[in-house]
């Protein structure tokens, strides 16, 4: 199925007018592309059922989109509202938190998708997924739904206050370190994959280049993938949180072939058995397109791709400390001790 893929997007790239003679090249002649870049962006990964079958924006479309987000970040900005109230006990509706009885998060000021829809060519696409055609994720296999489920269980745990997961047989969300989402304890996720998808925030990413390594360092979460040029892969018992990625040349376009991940990867639903090919071109404003396709038949009743902009940007690539103490795993594991404390003198079983 990739190979199929694998021609028409090199034939999209020449039709397209990406490979470019005069775009900064290394040395050796291949397109450079060392430098950072904004990956944030208000293209969804799903198209919006508001578009139906419609595959491109108009600029009008576009514009909107990107004035809306402004709104958003003005009215959040708590430096335009001086007389914002503290949120309410439990949470607020404009907080990230897993339900009544959160203890609060973020609110919407610290939310920065991007500014813009992801624009290519002059076209802007209804979302980054392409294939299929109706601009969606194709529906889990069961398996691959349950291993979602299970990876997010500490996260999308309803807060009741309670420790009413001793209520169900089997493990709870909060047992050990090793039940808590891979997010939750800093690994990997949120939208660091690979594929890279855009997130609610940390969407930079610094690319460094040689002859024979590409090096993507991705703000979020701290994760740097190291793609070796020219290369195999190694053994399928060497897996990584990662997978293992390779890379060649077709013309202008770095072709980067990926496998040997573990159970659980940083593509949320996705496991051991994700192929996933990516392919990089320099657009000609500096911008680089990533265009990716997923293939993981446990996990997806059938394959997918998608496609987006990263903004050339002079800006650093700051540190995402997530491992930093990340004391929040402890306190949700003792919180966990406590609740099972009360609810068992309250039964009587302690």
């Amino acid at each position: 199925m990739i190979p199929k893929l694998l021609i028409s997007v090199s034939s999209l790239v020449f039709l397209g007018g990406i490979a470019q003679a005069d775009i900064h090249r290394t040395l050796s002649g291949k397109p450079d592309f060392t430098g950072n870049y904004d990956s944030g962006t208000l293209t969804p990964l799903n198209r919006p059922e508001e578009f139906g079958d419609k595959q491109f924006m108009t600029r009008e479309e576009a514009d909107e989109i990107k004035t809306r987000e402004a709104t958003r970040r003005l009215s959040a900005d708590e430096t335009s509202n001086p007389d914002r109230e503290a949120p309410p006990v439990g949470g607020d509706s404009e907080i990230l938190t897993g339900g009544a009885g959160g203890v609060g998060g973020y609110n919407s000021f610290w939310l920065d998708f991007g500014s813009d829809a992801s624009e290519i060519d002059g076209q802007f696409r209804t979302s980054i997924v392409y294939d299929p055609p109706n601009g969606r994720q194709p529906e889990r296999t069961p398996e691959g739904a349950k291993k979602l489920a299970d990876n997010f269980t500490s996260f999308s745990y309803q807060n009741d206050g309670t420790a009413s997961w001793l209520d169900k047989e089997g493990p709870g969300p909060f047992d050990g370190p090793e039940s808590l989402a891979l997010a939750e304890r800093c690994l990997v996720g949120f939208s660091a994959g690979p594929p890279m998808l855009p997130g609610v925030y940390n969407n930079f990413k610094r690319i460094v280049q040689t002859e024979d390594h590409i090096v993507i360092l991705m703000e979020m979460v701290h994760d740097a993938r190291i793609i070796r040029l020219n290369s195999e892969h190694g053994p399928k018992g060497d897996r990584l949180w990662l997978g293992d990625s390779i890379g060649w040349w077709e013309d202008d376009t770095l072709v980067v072939d990926t496998i040997n991940f573990r159970e659980h990867t940083g593509l949320y639903g996705g496991d051991e058995n994700l192929h996933l090919i990516e392919h990089f071109s320099l657009l000609e404003n500096g911008n680089l397109l990533y265009d990716f396709t997923v293939d993981d038949p446990t996990a997806w009743t059938e394959q997918w791709s998608g496609e987006y902009a990263w903004k050339k940007s002079d800006e650093k690539v700051y540190e995402y400390a997530c491992h930093e103490g990340n004391y929040a795993m402890g306190n949700i594991l003792r919180g966990a001790r406590l609740l099972e404390k009360e609810t068992l003198q309250q039964t009587g079983a302690e």
